[in-house]
């Protein structure tokens, strides 16, 4: 569970405001025990010394996003089979699209991602329209077969996610349907969107 971030974009730091009662984090760590056998909570270096009762393990987060998922990484056991790496800031329940991404692990992907299709028409700011029907926006979570992701951060690269590192390494990624309601929280607005979806 990725929870490191500084909060420099939003204002404060998101992961921790209150929706529905609760810290963005806390429903996103509940999700992610709902389907996972551990979690292991990477967040900003200032309070990786404060309890989290709901991860099994908290670490410190890096620099930037993919240095945060190596941080987390090195927490997880040697002998899991399979890691997700989910966004603390996407805390909307979404179980079916947990088992979607890892069912596809299970069939033999080397990763999984979810994804909707876009709906905004998309142009470039070099000129001209995008063609959005070859287009997709990514969701987390994001489920790997461990090996595969521990190899794509051994050189210590950086990508928006993880899959992008998996697939440059010749790894077979798999997009599965996503949800909508999987929201960011992006902006004060994405948080009041979530909390219609939090209750």
């Amino acid at each position: 569970m990725v929870a490191g971030g500084s909060g420099t974009r939003f204002g404060a730091r998101k992961q921790y405001l209150r929706l529905g009662g609760l810290r963005v984090l806390d429903w996103a760590l509940a999700a992610a025990a709902e389907h996972s056998d551990g979690v292991v909570l990477v967040v900003p270096r200032d309070v990786a010394d404060e309890p989290e009762p709901k991860a099994d393990v908290v670490v410190a987060g890096g620099a930037t996003r993919s240095a945060s998922v190596r941080a987390g990484l090195a927490a997880v056991p040697d002998d899991a089979e399979i890691i997700v790496v989910h966004d603390a800031a996407r805390p909307v329940p979404v179980p079916h699209v947990w088992r979607a991404v890892l069912a596809a692990v299970e069939d033999g992907a080397d990763a999984a991602v979810p994804a909707v299709p876009v709906t905004d028409t998309l142009r470039s700011l070099d000129g001209g329209v995008v063609d959005r029907s070859r287009l997709v926006a990514v969701q987390t979570p994001q489920a790997f077969r461990a090996a595969a992701l521990r190899a794509a951060h051994v050189g210590g690269g950086d990508a928006t996610d993880d899959a992008s590192l998996v697939e440059a390494r010749g790894g077979r990624v798999v997009v599965v349907d996503g949800d909508p309601r999987n929201l960011k929280i992006t902006t004060p607005a994405d948080l009041a969107v979530a909390e219609l979806h939090c209750r």
